[in-house]
């Protein structure tokens, strides 16, 4: 005889199948992986030619609608208002994030050159305040570093 599945029935498979492991079951699965910790001397990433206009966007948007208290709205309207944009309008923040970006090229340049040098800021101050070197030898070793960044640039 045939016997019909009841509700009572079904959702027992289904939380029989869609069960999350816990405890030692879960264990016996791979080690994740935890971040490495940020380093706070680490320069940030620049802004994008978006973000750059959405800046200025915001601060017009808020005297225009100073009663609006939803970032998404704001968010919204101005990515109708990018998308609505010229090449030609654009240009200014193209070339205002294209700046950023070579600052930060620069900027990052120099941090890694002292991470691979296993030097902190901290020691680099030091080094630049010992009377013992002599100030054409610094002088010489900062060209040497320009010279390096510019042929990395090419």
């Amino acid at each position: 005889m045939k016997r019909g599945k009841s509700k009572v029935d079904a959702p027992k498979k289904a939380d029989t199948k869609l069960s999350v492991k816990k405890g030692p079951e879960r264990a016996s699965k791979k080690p994740r992986k935890t971040k490495a910790d940020k380093d706070p001397n680490k320069p940030k990433r620049p802004p994008s030619a978006f973000f750059v206009f959405m800046e200025e966007f915001r601060k017009s948007f808020k005297e225009k609608n100073p009663n609006n208290k939803s970032v998404s709205v704001v968010g919204k309207a101005g990515g109708d208002k990018w998308k609505s944009l010229s090449e030609a309008e654009k240009a200014p923040y193209v070339a205002k994030a294209a700046k950023f970006k070579t600052e930060y090229t620069k900027k990052i340049a120099a941090y890694n050159k002292n991470q691979s040098g296993g030097g902190s800021h901290a020691a680099a101050d030091e080094d630049e305040s010992d009377k013992s070197k002599s100030e054409v030898n610094d002088d010489d070793e900062e060209e040497e570093g320009s010279e390096e960044e510019e042929e990395d640039d090419e």
